[in-house]
């Protein structure tokens, strides 16, 4: 197989080229202007950032795409998916709450936003994969709606996954929440008797009628009758259903690759990486460790599973910044992802897609002045 092309820019900056130009012309030299956008609506996947966490992409960056995207005559959004956990962006609202709080707004970005599956978390495509873990991926709707799909990303370590990057932002990001509970666990939640206030909105969102109440008015959900929808999950107002946590990483990072796939298969799609604050954990958390490593650059590709291999490649030649999370590990890998997680292997995640069709793991850099 030929190799794929990943183009790269460092964050060196003058006063005849700043950062949001060299990210623009990173992204033409790519090829994102070769892509249908006249009259078409272009979804713009984000991580908008965990209140409290400041290592998230600044909307700035957005704005580059949006802007790209708009005088190219398409119509153009930004979109994530709610979470599956108790933090502020769980729902349509707060969700939105917080992206306008970290600065994600239609004056910043030059475009709208739209939580992809919904005020709960339950409006969702079922797309048809037939893969080895996933069979039929729950993905937002408002994704799977758009003509093309661009994913921007911040390229992180993750502690369930080793890295947190385009795959994650894709797979995860923009699964529904039952999509993410299926990513996560065998797709059966459970419930938190201590958070229940028997209020019966689960219940009454439950089409199979496998959740009753005990002796004393808390929810229980019966696992031979459940199907795994996550209804429940979204109907909740109170945290107290959760989802099972008993997928192993590797299998989590196989189904991730899976509903990636299903996310970009059969239409355009371009994919965009920063490798900056370069944190050990995920954007989820509503707090941020200092970088692991220094800074990298900018990169770009069509193809999502070469362009994670670059991304990881290059923080993996880069040192290891004193006073950070990874430098107080031991250092026996060789891998700054493996060392900072021991019982991840991102690796897991790009065999899987490559032997899915995703992608490439051999790649050309491009390297752009």
């Amino acid at each position: 197989m030929e190799k794929s092309k990943v183009y790269f820019t460092d964050f060196r900056a003058s006063s005849n080229c700043n950062l949001l130009q060299k990210l623009e012309k990173l992204v033409k030299k790519a090829g994102i202007e070769t892509l249908p956008f006249a009259d078409r609506y272009t979804a713009i996947k984000i991580h908008f950032g965990e209140p409290g966490n400041l290592s998230y992409l600044r909307p700035n960056f957005a704005k580059v795409i949006a802007d790209l995207v708009r005088r190219q005559g398409g119509k153009v959004f930004l979109t994530d998916c709610n979470t599956l956990y108790v933090g502020r962006r769980k729902n349509a609202l707060d969700h939105l709450d917080a992206a306008y709080e970290n600065g994600y707004n239609p004056f910043t970005t030059g475009c709208h936003i739209l939580i992809a599956d919904g005020l709960k978390g339950t409006d969702e495509t079922l797309v048809p994969i037939s893969c080895e873990y996933v069979k039929e991926a729950k993905i937002g709707r408002a994704v799977m709606d758009a003509d093309i799909f661009i994913s921007l990303t911040h390229f992180k370590g993750h502690e369930s996954t080793g890295i947190g990057g385009t795959l994650k932002n894709i797979g995860m990001g923009c699964g529904s929440r039952a999509g993410k509970m299926e990513m996560h666990s065998d797709g059966k939640p459970n419930v938190d008797k201590s958070k229940c206030r028997s209020c019966g909105a689960c219940r009454k969102n439950c089409a199979h009628d496998a959740i009753s109440f005990d002796e004393n008015r808390k929810a229980g959900i019966d696992h031979s009758k459940c199907v795994g929808c996550g209804r429940c999950i979204g109907a909740c107002n109170f945290d107290a259903v959760h989802p099972g946590e008993d997928s192993a990483n590797e299998i989590l990072n196989c189904k991730i690759a899976e509903y990636a796939y299903a996310v970009v298969k059969d239409r355009p799609n371009f994919h965009i990486s920063l490798v900056m604050d370069v944190s050990p954990n995920c954007d989820c958390h509503s707090e941020n460790d200092a970088p692991i490593v220094p800074d990298v650059g900018m990169f770009a590709s069509f193809d999502p599973v070469a362009l994670d291999v670059a991304c990881a490649d290059a923080v993996n030649r880069q040192p290891v910044l004193n006073g950070s999370f990874l430098a107080e590990q031991p250092q026996t890998t060789h891998d700054h992802f493996t060392d900072t997680h021991p019982v991840t292997d991102w690796r897991s995640g790009i065999d899987h897609a490559v032997k899915i069709g995703l992608g490439n793991r051999d790649y050309d850099l491009v390297v752009i002045k």
